[in-house]
């Protein structure tokens, strides 16, 4: 795909942002394997599948992915959101998991419009507040992150592998 062929971000040509469906699937999966292969982990396509497949099937209880396409319907992006709840707030928690846009696209402002459409679903959700984690070093996303209004909050991140049964 040519830089050239995308849209600017206030042109004309829309890019459309939707819930990921069956039929996204194929195209979904190569940006999710982007996404991986950025943070150099190495999830099997069909648990990755899986994981989609289980979103598709109940997105009020799961969360939702969601797809950003070009004028031509390219896919450029995703993003991942999950509900959950917060006790110190007291109330439903939408998760942005997820965010990734193709390095052709960066700078259109797509990852913005993926960001915008995650608050809304968390809106209809009836979520108070949308969180996300990025990695430290990655300075892009942050610049990102700060420029629509995001706090940096000054909680340390943990986690522990689950064995299997």
């Amino acid at each position: 795909m040519s830089g050239d062929n995308l849209p600017a971000p206030d042109g004309p040509a829309a890019v459309t942002i939707a819930p990921a469906g069956e039929a996204d699937l194929a195209e979904l999966l190569v940006l999710m394997r982007g996404y991986c292969d950025f943070y150099e982990v190495e999830p099997a396509d069909e648990d990755l599948l899986a994981l989609c497949r289980t979103l598709i099937a109940d997105p009020a209880r799961q969360g939702v992915q969601l797809i950003a396409r070009g004028p031509g319907g390219e896919a450029l992006g995703f993003a991942t959101l999950y509900w959950s709840w917060s006790t110190s707030r007291a109330a439903p928690l939408g998760t942005m998991n997820d965010l990734f846009v193709i390095p052709q696209a960066r700078g259109l402002r797509i990852g913005e419009r993926l960001i915008e459409a995650c608050v809304e679903r968390c809106a209809e959700h009836g979520a108070r507040e949308m969180e996300w984690q990025t990695a430290p070093d990655n300075a892009r996303a942050q610049a990102l992150y700060d420029r629509i209004g995001g706090r940096h909050e000054p909680w340390l991140c943990y986690s522990l592998p689950v064995p299997r049964p």
